[in-house]
């Protein structure tokens, strides 16, 4: 066998040659010389060392907020990892998995968006109704609740079965903040996982002054997720672990397409400024959408998960699940990761520009470690990257980004 840097130095040979007697030789064949993101990534990436310029001038709070984070992270990796075996090992549905998975990889290494997130019909008819639920803090603020039939088909056949013995997962849900005057400047919210409550989201990113300050907000609910999650599912957003590698993958792009609903939606009622933020999860989506929809005006990923199956390596237990499972599978982790690429904003040319980007992040997460967040930056030239002294959960500096995050949308709207 010739080593991969052997093969590379001769189809580049090869390249220069073509382009002496072919000056016009596609542009595609340059893209042969460059690997794809899973494959470029170290194999240990999830090993390696990381840091921020924080942690040196604010010690306390970075490593403070991370040693509690490790503990926390235990928590959400046992429900993960237990959800993920049920789901796996039920039957012996492992083979059948890794081999269904085996169709997202080609259409991740040709890196077209558009033959993956297919764009949804025209004209689908969208609910409204006054929105219930906790009102603490939201006085005079105008809400709806949003709800549609999702046309979505997955893009696997194989996913076919289960998705249609879902129920409540087939209707799409958001909160819609108001004014109802005139078209405005909207911040879509993706939340993050078991984290769908649009109060929560409304106190973290102090929504209802951005909706005084003249933003319409919506709140969009992700797959699996509060009024979207199956009954007999233990928790909100177990059933995007809970139901296998299959229903993983095909959740993102699920959620894609009923975003872009929404976002249809909007522009129907006029509105010419969509910008999307979201946390965790939802920052790992928003980026997404950024990558698939050029309609936005702006993207403010907060605490982003960047590449799923690192965090999965890096955290206890599934970083003991995971390798016996990949092992079981003959697949190792650059495979891996390509496997699941498909729904991964790396995986696509971004559809705006950097200078759209604002990434925040915090110096002592343990969920999304520092490392993931420069990996999407790069991703993006000419994006930023503001950090803040806490962590995943806890937000020490809050206020700080809060105002970088409004100056943001305001000099994008």
């Amino acid at each position: 066998m010739h080593a991969p840097g052997i093969a590379l130095i001769g189809r580049a040979r090869k390249l220069a040659f073509l382009k002496e007697i072919v000056p016009c030789i596609d542009v595609v064949m340059e893209s042969e010389l460059q690997a794809p993101w899973w494959e470029q990534l170290p194999e240990d990436f999830w090993r390696q060392a990381d840091g921020t310029e924080l942690d040196a001038s604010n010690r306390l709070k970075v490593h403070g907020t991370a040693a509690i984070e490790r503990v926390l992270r235990t928590s959400l990796s046992s429900t993960v990892a237990t959800a993920m075996s049920v789901a796996l090992y039920k039957g012996g549905n492992a083979g059948h998995e890794f081999e269904a998975l085996r169709f997202y990889e080609p259409l991740a290494r040709g890196g077209d968006a558009t033959r993956v997130f297919l764009q949804p019909p025209k004209g689908i008819a969208i609910e409204t109704s006054p929105a219930t639920g906790c009102s603490v803090g939201l006085r005079g603020i105008q809400r709806f609740q949003l709800r549609f039939a999702s046309p979505f088909k997955p893009l696997n056949p194989a996913a076919q079965p289960q998705f249609e013995n879902m129920q409540n997962n087939l209707l799409a849900h958001a909160q819609h903040w108001c004014h109802g005057d005139r078209p405005r400047p909207t911040l879509i919210v993706i939340h993050g996982f078991a984290a769908d409550a649009p109060f929560l989201n409304a106190q973290a990113l102090s929504l209802a002054s951005l909706y005084r300050q003249g933003y319409d907000i919506l709140l969009f609910t992700y797959p699996h997720h509060g009024p979207r999650a199956e009954r007999g599912d233990l928790f909100s957003g177990v059933g995007l672990f809970g139901r296998g590698l299959l229903s993983f993958t095909e959740s993102p792009l699920h959620a894609i397409h009923d975003l872009r609903v929404f976002i249809d939606y909007l522009q129907e009622r006029g509105v010419e400024h969509i910008g999307v933020t979201g946390i965790s999860l939802g920052g790992y989506t928003a980026s997404l959408l950024a990558t698939v929809d050029e309609r936005l005006s702006f993207c403010i990923p907060i605490v982003p998960a960047v590449s799923p199956i690192d965090l999965f390596l890096e955290w206890w237990p599934t970083s003991v699940l995971l390798p016996r499972l990949m092992r079981s599978q003959g697949v190792n982790v650059a495979q891996m990761r390509g496997l699941t690429a498909v729904h991964n904003p790396l995986t696509y040319k971004p559809c705006i520009d950097g200078k759209r980007v604002l990434i925040i992040g915090g110096a002592g997460d343990r969920f999304s470690l520092p490392r993931h967040l420069r990996l999407l930056q790069r991703h993006w030239p000419d994006s930023q990257l503001h950090w803040f002294p806490g962590s995943h959960l806890i937000h020490l500096g809050r206020g700080e980004y809060l105002l970088r995050m409004c100056a943001f949308m305001d000099q994008w709207c």
